[in-house]
């Protein structure tokens, strides 16, 4: 039985490393959540715009961790471009008349996102309409930069299912900067929009793009699309500051939780739940109790009514009741002293008076006891009816002392 027990052990042990094997050596899966973080390697990060960005534009590149409402409002001399970038980028009403207060001051303002809040829209008299792709299997959209100094060629983006474009613009003051279309269908009446403009706001100017993911690491990386992302960038003043923000991002800029770099890297992930495995194992195999069991006690009896007993027969058996009576009447004189806590010295008539008192007992039945008392301890040999009245004396007088 013991040797079956083992096999089971080892079938199961090799099961556990097989999977673990299996697992460890399965290809890890691809990250696509839109992060925008400038330090995320993913296909959503923005780890390689931000390299390019440094060598675009040398000294110039200042990256900001706060909301742009404590940034411009507790910082001074803040002038070039604000640059934001994320799947989704809104303001909120101060924070938006914050930007436009700065942008009025003679600097630009470089939103990329997928939509724009109703006030920043009614602001720029814009409105937004989504452009869905057709019924194909991979839905392709085309995006093109329309200033033909760029020499910017249309690039293909294959991940979206639709796309963001601006429906109505103000035709006096808006500069059409980049268009999207996707592939003409039958059934289409509108197959081409307006994705990227730029328009003056007081002495500076806000460029809007609702194609965020070509600033973003699988955009740039792909064939020859990092033209499409260099074209936009131009629009940056090169001789101005640049403030990229890390602010208004879907992902996570820093990690707060220790167990992010076992569980973000494989070998430690994997060591990490060997050793939870490992620890139930042990739990099942080795947490069993293996001390013997507690051998059951009897407790001692309580013998010492017993062994009064015991004494009391020895004495009556040979005949020593006088003893008994001295020791009878010298434990009733212990227990005036400590009970009533009186002096036992002088058995004079006003000790007698005080006792009855203190007692609660009748003065002459106290008389009585104590000429009991006085009787027997002059007798040399004392009867049987003599001991078992000074008891009974003794027993009522306690009585009374207790109340009962």
């Amino acid at each position: 039985m013991f040797r079956k027990g083992w096999v089971y052990i080892v079938i199961g042990v090799l099961t556990v490393g097989l999977i673990l094997l299996l697992e460890y050596n399965k290809p890890k899966k691809v990250n696509w959540f839109p992060s925008f973080v400038t330090h995320h390697k993913i296909p959503y990060g923005t780890y390689v715009l931000n390299d390019l960005m440094h060598n675009l534009f040398t000294n110039q590149v200042n990256p900001v961790n706060r909301p742009p409402f404590e940034f411009l409002t507790r910082s001074e001399k803040i002038s070039g471009t604000y640059f934001f970038v994320n799947d989704h980028v809104s303001f909120g009403e101060t924070e938006l008349h914050t930007l436009l207060d700065w942008v009025d001051q003679g600097n630009t303002l470089f939103v990329a996102s997928n939509g724009f809040e109703r006030q920043l829209l009614d602001t720029l008299n814009l409105e937004e309409r989504y452009m869905f792709a057709g019924g194909e299997l991979k839905p392709k959209f085309y995006h093109h930069l329309v200033n033909p100094n760029l020499n910017q060629k249309e690039v293909v983006f294959e991940k979206d299912y639709n796309t963001i474009t601006f429906n109505r613009v103000d035709t006096l003051n808006t500069v059409v900067l980049g268009t999207a279309r996707k592939q003409l269908d039958s059934t289409d009446a509108i197959s081409k929009g307006i994705n990227v403009i730029q328009q003056p706001f007081g002495d500076g100017k806000i460029i809007l793009s609702t194609f965020p993911k070509a600033f973003t690491n699988y955009f740039i990386l792909k064939d020859d699309q990092r033209d499409y992302t260099a074209g936009l960038l131009s629009y940056i003043d090169r001789e101005q500051q640049i403030y990229i923000d890390n602010h208004h991002k879907s992902g996570k800029s820093f990690y707060t939780s220790p167990m992010y770099l076992f569980l973000n890297t494989k070998e430690f992930k994997w060591a990490y739940y060997m050793m939870l495995i490992g620890a139930l194992i042990y739990v099942i195999f080795e947490g069993k109790r293996k001390q013997r069991a507690i051998p059951v006690l009897i407790p001692l009896k309580n013998q010492t009514l017993a062994f009064t007993r015991t004494i009391a027969d020895m004495y009556f058996e040979k005949g020593e009741q006088k003893q008994i009576t001295l020791n009878k009447i010298s434990y009733f004189l212990e227990y005036i002293r400590s009970r009533l806590n009186m002096s036992t010295q002088e058995l004079d008539e006003s000790f007698l008076k005080n006792l009855a008192i203190r007692s609660n007992n009748d003065l002459n039945d106290v008389r009585e006891l104590f000429k009991l008392i006085a009787q027997l301890q002059s007798q040399e040999k004392i009867p049987d009816n003599g001991l078992e009245e000074l008891n009974k004396k003794i027993e009522a007088f306690k009585a009374k002392v207790d109340g009962k």
